[in-house]
Order: C-alpha cells, then structure tokens, then sequence
C-alpha cells in the first residue's frame, strides 16, 4: 500500500479529526447558557463574509450583533465576547493536541533528517569513518528558556498531554470527558508565576520527553554506526535558563538559582531511579540482583529522603553499573544488556546535572556591579586597583583586569543588585560542586558591547577567591553594529595573555552567543540574518587564527522575525567558513511545547538538526559556500532592507503606533512570566529597553508581522528595477541560505492578514503609516512568489500552510474581537466623562484574547 503524500496524510489525520472532535465540543453545555458553542460558528462566518467585503471589526461585530443577539445591552455582548474567547482557546487546544497526536502519521519519522536517512546515506557514500568521527566531535545542545510565550498553566499542559494520548487512541469517551474537563479548566494564573515555577513547568519536559528521546537516539547511534562502541562525546547537551538569567528579571534571586540547580539534580535522579527500578525486575540472576537492589535503594533515598543530601556518587553508579555490565556479559548470556547500556548512555549525558542552568546578566548591569566593586576597593586602601582606574583607557583597563585577584564579600555591599550578581558567582561554584562541573558552567553576558564587559565579568569571578574558575564566559553580541565589531572584541580577548591562559584551561574553546530576536529588532529581518551570518565567518577566521575552537550558541525565538523558522536547513547551509562543531539553540514559549513537547516531535527535530550537523560536515562540505558575487548581492541586499526599515523605525508614528493602536502595553498585564515586559522601570516607551518578544508578538496580534519580511520587498524591487533580478533568482535556487531566509520570510507573510487593520487607512494621525506596512506587504509577497516560482505562499508546505490556515481562521473571531475592544477603549477615552470601570472591562478582554492567539501561533513571539 502506497504512503500517502503529506498534504492527504494531514487531511486525514489532523484536519478530519479536528472537525470531528469540535462538532463534539461545542456543543457540551459548559454554563447555564449554552448557545456560545452554536454562535461561534456563525460570528466566524460573519468575520470572513465581512473582512471580504472591507468592514471594519466594529461594524463587523454590530452587524453580528443586530441580527443573533436579539437587541442585547453592552453588557450582555461583553460577556458573549467572554465566552466566544474561552471557547476559541479551548479549540486552539484542541486542535494542538491533534497535530501532537497525528505527527508520527503526517511527518516520515524514518525519512529524510532522520537517523536511518544518516545511515543510509552515509553507507551508500561509504563515510561510515567520517561519520564516527563526526558523532565524538559534534553536540546538539538545546537550551529551554523562560521567555514568556507559552501562556498555557500547568493543568491545561497536563490536559494536552492526556487529550493527545486519547486522540491517538480513538478513545471517544475519553476524549469527550478531557473536551469537558478542558472546558472547566482555567487557563487564566490569577498570579505571576516566580522563576521556580517557571523552572519547574519545563523541568517537566525534561524528565517526560528529553529524557527518553535523548537517550534512544545516543543508543541507536551506538548500536547502528559505532557497532555497539560506547560514544565517548556527550552528543545531546541541555540547557535551562529559568533561575539562572537575571538579565532583566528583579525576581531570579541567589536562593532560586540554588534552589533551581536542586530540583534539576532531584529529578534526573528520580528518572534514575524509575529505571532502575524497572531494571530490577529483569536483573533478578545470581550476583547481580544484590548489586542492583543497592544502586535502587540508593536512588531512592537521595530523591525521597534527601534533604539536599545524596546517598550515591555519580562515579560510584557507573562503576556500579559497569561491574553489573561485566557480570552479565560473562556469567548471563549478555540477558537484558541492551536495556542496561541503554541505561548507561542516559548517566553519561545527563550525570547528576539534567541540564546546565545558564547564568545571564547585562552588560549595563555589569558596568554598575564593576564600578561598585572597584570603589569597595579604592576606599578600602586596597591596591587592587590603581587609583586612578576610571581614567584609564579600554586597553589599560584590560591591563589591569586580567591581573586582579581578591575574595570579595558580597555582604560588604549595601547595593542588592551588586551584591545578587556576585552571589551569583558564588551560586555557580555551589551548583558545581553538588551536580558537578555541568551543572552551572556558563556566565553569558548579555548586550555584549566591548572586550572590556568580557574582562570585568572575569575579573568578577576571580575577585571571588576563584583563581583557576571552571566557567566559560560568554559574550552575547545583538544590534548590528555589535556584530559586525564581535570579532575585533574577540580578537583583543585572544591576545590577552591571561584570558588565552583561561581559555586553553576549557579546552581551547570559546563559545560566542548571537542574538537574532534583538537583532531583528534592530535592524530588520536581513541586516539581522546576514550580520549573523558575516559575524559568524568573521569570528570563525579570527578564532582560527589564534587555535581557538569558537562555538556558536544562536539566540532563537519561535517566529521567522527571531530566528525561528526551518532552522535545521539554516545549519545545513553553513559551508566550511563557518565553525559548525556544535549546534546551541535556545528554545522557548510555545516552541517548547510544538517542536519538543512529545516524544514524537522531540525525536524528529533532535535529529533534524544532528542530520544538519552531518550534511553540513560529512555530505556536502563544499557545495554551500558561497561566492564572493554571491556575498556581494546579499550585502547588498541586506543594506537596501536595513534602509528600508530604519526609514520605518525611525518613523515618528512608529513608537505611538505601538503604543497606541497594538497590543504592546497589554503584556505586562499577563500572568504567563516572571520577567518584566522590558529592562527599564521607566514609565515612557524607550525602544532600547523593550524587549523582543512583546515587540515581534505585538505586530504578531495585529496580524502584519512586521519584524519578519519589512525590507525584503524593497530590497528585491531594487534589483528587478535594475534589470539584475536574475542575480537574486539564481542567488534563492543556489543558496540554501538565501533560500531559507526567503522561505522564512514567507511564513510571516502566510501568518499575517492586513484586512484585520485596513480600518486604520482611515485614521486621520496613523492612516499614512499603515499604508507604509501594507505596500511593503504586497511588494514582499509579489516579489518572494515571483523568486520562488509560487501562485500561493508556502505552497512547498502544503501541510505546514494548511496548518496555518486552520489555526488562522480558529483564531480570527477572537482577533475581531480584541480590535472591535480596542476600537472601543480609543471611543470611550474620547468622551468627556469616560467610563472608566468600562474601559477596564475592554482592556480585561484585549488581554484575554493575547492569549489564544499566541498559542494558536506556535511561534508569533
């Protein structure tokens, strides 16, 4: 029987069974008034029939109104409005736990990416050794991270996971009972959640998913490549940010980070424990089952009885396990080896740590901490530091940073901020020593500007009694210009004599943070990308130069306009100029949950990007470099953008459109994250401070996703006005690179929809600068189809742009809504005597409907 192609596979899989299990949801009587479910169907009509006809949300939802609701009062069309939310946001679940349970059926799992696809190919090209040889070289390191995308609370996540496993099963009495479940759930926190909470929800994915498929995949290599050979290399690396960033976060304390690292090395051990146990049952032989019923009892004292304490030593398991190991192979026939090795590959990538917990602070913060430390010492009669310090130049300054020891107090300091960011040096050497050198080995500076914030961050930590520190420092370069200065800053690093000691300490390594989210903010979505890209080739020459390994660790968000995306065919596409030994992604929001959030999809995007590794490294080393024409026009074109949307930027409507007519100032008003919606407490809007995410996801819930395709339009119009369009044609069909940008960039347009906005043509202050986003629109999409050949966006995805579409009509009455709120706030605060306790009903409802439209998104912020 023939395989479906993908597009049917999704049809029948996930878009049948949705149409389905939705006929059964809306129509169980949730309230005492159980019409919403029989509305909602005909309010989505009425949004279409009249986003076609160019009405506006308010005479779209009146229009509505007159003809269902029976002359309804306000108050009766706001609680309407309510429901019509709660109920969208329940079918956004319901459809995401259909796609989770179809993927294994709508994506090949064995087919190309995959780890049978790395094996076939690698026997047909016969670079079995080139291979091997990859695999104890090369890491895949996935950091989660606390960025406040996923607005989903902990019981709503469970109910997911259940609905998927009975969807999967055609349990129809089990699925109807979650579907009502679901329906009295609220998925409203009625508080913040501290960044313990946040560190807890993700830890979850770690022990349900990573676990399990992190393990399976090591193992497979081992069985199927290094015929039963052990991968010395820990090939599958975790991160965790929640309890370790700071930047930004007044509420990521000395005592969460330790109480974060804690909860880390509980609960691996508790995944070893449960496997121990199971182990148990099966090593029952003479010899053994002594051994093993030890290593059990052990485990389970250090989980359950702990205190913090620990009843075993990570060496003292494996040299445990391995002594089992040889008894069964000489005594047992080898009996349930496999199980047991499988066990072992587990321990070796994941030790007593789970998952290294990242410390990130701000450079501006550092600035302040350092000028505080370096007074403590001048006025202490210290010599330390010269006198004159603060009048020294970079260069001196580097001098005498990479000379200075000391053991600092922080006690001695009256400035929390001062005082929690040397504590948090003194955290790492804790962490490390209860959960070993992993678990907390990277400081990453954020806004990385100079040599000299990377200097002081290693001072800082040798001030703390920390001679020889087992710390990598990492500096995280974001704007433009900062990248295209990253590798004369690395450059100073190198040839300081101190700091090239320190790195040929770690190895010869020096791992290099890229920003994409904060980048694109900057400079628009090219400049953003190909400064990332020219960065990387510039700090892979510089560091090669002086026989430094650089590791590049890529700041990524979920959408196309934060470095989201196919980002696996962007590491595919690297060539040799680029250093591609490790692949580091963050992770975040509701990425976290689509791309990782079963072991279906864990598996299939782990592999992805271990497959990218491998093409890049062992397939095809030449093939995507690109010429030095080539680089030309995509420099060229990254400038055209960069102008482009600098004009924009710097627009004067800009910021008082955001303020104004987006959703911006409403994200700090949800419960869904500890951190702050930007870095200052100023009350005015400094665009400096604002933060990426409620930025790309306020253009997201105004449906023009501005941050991913502005200036990409007029950047190609330049080049067919010229007569050079096949420069940039033949540059998308040869360049991998160039052509996922651009297939990104489609994406964002697929995921927009202008009809949404078009009132504010009209609007007499912003009228001009709307039209300004939708002529850049239709010029980006008219000139990407042109490129790729298309009728229709994403017609290469079929099943990806089915997807959206889905999801985008889902969640139109719902954005209907939030507009015809919003539509209503700007009248009432024209009045003379504005309702103010209204007001705050509709500001309640705008932040209500944040939330459904994110998720259904998967990846808008």
């Amino acid at each position: 029987m023939y395989t479906l192609p993908k597009i049917e596979r999704f049809n029948q899989d996930v878009l049948s069974k949705y149409h389905i299990y939705n006929s059964v949801f809306i129509t169980l009587p949730f309230d005492s008034i159980d019409n919403t479910g029989v509305l909602l169907p005909l309010f989505t009509e009425t949004c279409e029939t009249g986003f076609k006809k160019q009405e506006t949300p308010k005479e779209i939802f009146d229009f509505f109104s007159n003809k269902f609701l029976n002359n309804a009062s306000e108050t009766e069309k706001i609680d309407l409005m309510f429901r019509f939310i709660q109920y969208i946001e329940r079918q956004i679940v319901l459809f995401d736990a259909i796609e989770d349970a179809a993927f294994p059926e709508v994506n090949n799992m064995e087919g190309r990416g995959s780890l049978r696809d790395i094996k076939e190919k690698s026997d047909a090209k016969e670079k079995d050794d080139e291979l091997i040889e990859f695999l104890e070289n090369f890491n895949v390191r996935t950091v989660l991270t606390a960025h406040p995308t996923q607005f989903y609370p902990g019981p709503v996540l469970g109910i997911i996971n259940d609905l998927t496993e009975a969807i999967r099963l055609n349990d129809l009495l089990k699925i109807k009972q979650l579907l009502a479940q679901l329906g009295k759930t609220p998925f409203i926190q009625n508080e913040k959640p501290n960044p313990y909470d946040e560190a807890v929800s993700l830890i979850w994915y770690l022990e349900n998913v990573f676990y399990a498929t992190s393990g399976e995949i090591v193992h497979y290599l081992q069985k199927n490549i290094l015929q039963g050979n052990a991968i010395q290399n820990q090939l599958i690396k975790l991160g965790f940010w929640p309890g370790g960033d700071r930047d930004g976060n007044p509420f990521v304390t000395t005592e969460i980070t330790l109480k974060v690292a804690e909860r880390l090395r509980t609960s691996i051990l508790k995944c070893y424990y449960i496997e121990m146990r199971n182990l148990k049952r099966k090593l029952t032989f003479s010899g053994v089952d002594t051994l093993v019923a030890e290593l059990e009892h052990k485990l389970y004292r250090s989980v359950f009885y702990s205190k913090g304490e620990i009843y075993i030593t990570l060496e003292e398991l494996l040299t445990q396990l391995n002594l089992i190991r040889d008894i069964i192979i000489e005594k047992h026939q080898s009996l349930y080896l496999d199980e047991l090795e499988a066990f072992l590959v587990k321990i070796n990538l994941f030790g007593f740590h789970f998952a290294t917990l990242d410390i990130r602070q701000n450079s501006k913060i550092h600035d302040a901490v350092f000028k505080d430390v370096v007074n403590h010492y001048l006025n202490s009669g210290s010599s330390i530091f010269p006198s004159n310090y603060f009048e020294l130049s970079e260069s001196e300054k580097l001098v005498v940073l990479s000379k200075v020891r000391g053991e600092l107090n922080p006690s001695d300091f009256e400035d929390e901020i001062t005082r929690s960011t040397l504590e948090s040096v003194q955290a790492i050497k804790t962490i490390q020593e209860n959960n070993g050198e992993f678990g907390a080995n990277r400081y990453i500076i954020s806004n990385n500007e100079s040599a000299l914030n990377v200097m002081e961050t290693f001072a800082m930590i040798r001030l703390n009694n920390w001679e020889n520190p087992t710390v990598d420092i990492i500096p995280l370069f974001e704007s433009v210009d900062d990248l295209q200065n990253a590798h004369e800053i690395m450059e100073q690093l190198y040839t300081n004599p101190e700091y090239s000691k320190h790195l040929q300490a770690r190895g010869n390594k020096q791992t290099i943070m890229l920003g994409f989210s904060d980048g694109t903010k900057d400079g628009g979505y090219l400049m953003a990308n190909w400064s990332i890209y020219q960065a990387k080739i510039a700090l892979t020459e510089i560091s090669r130069k002086y026989g430094i390994k650089a590791i590049f660790f890529d700041g990524r968000g979920g959408p196309p306009a934060r470095g989201g995306g196919k980002t696996h065919k962007f590491y595919a596409s690297l060539g040799p100029k680029i250093e591609n030994n490790e692949i580091q992604i963050t992770v975040q929001g509701q990425t976290i949950s689509s791309n990782f959030g079963t072991l279906d999809s864990c598996r299939y995007n782990i592999e992805n990007l271990l497959s990218a590794g491998v093409t890049n490294q062992v397939f095809s080393k030449e093939k995507n470099e690109l010429s030095t024409e080539e680089t030309a026009i995509l420099t060229q074109l990254a400038d055209l953008g960069y102008d482009k949307y600098l004009s924009f930027k710097n627009h004067p409507k800009f910021i008082p459109y955001l303020e104004k007519m987006s959703t911006l100032k409403y994200y700090s008003k949800t419960n869904i994250g500890s951190r702050p919606s930007k870095r200052s407490k100023s009350e005015s809007l400094d665009f400096a401070d604002l933060r990426a995410i409620p930025f790309v996801g306020s253009w997201s819930q105004l449906k023009q996703n501005v941050p991913g395709f502005f200036g990409v339009g007029s950047a190609l119009r330049h080049f067919e006005e010229t007569n050079q369009w096949d420069k940039v044609h033949d540059l998308y069909h040869n360049s991998l690179f160039f052509k996922t940008l651009l297939e990104n960039s489609m994406m964002s347009l697929a995921k927009s929809f202008l009809p949404l906005t078009a009132y504010m043509k009209n609007d007499p202050e912003f009228g001009e600068f709307w039209q300004i986003i939708y002529d850049e629109f239709s010029e980006t999409k008219r000139l990407l189809l042109k490129i790729a050949g298309h009728k229709t966006l994403m017609e290469n995805y079929p099943d990806g742009i089915a997807s959206i579409q889905v999801r985008e009509r889902i969640v139109l009455p719902l954005l209907t809504i939030q507009q015809y709120a919003l539509l209503r706030i700007n009248e009432l605060n024209k009045e003379n005597n504005s309702n103010e306790e209204l007001i705050k009903v509709y500001e309640k409802i705008v932040t209500r409907s944040l939330f459904g439209n994110t998720n259904a998104s998967r990846n808008s912020a």
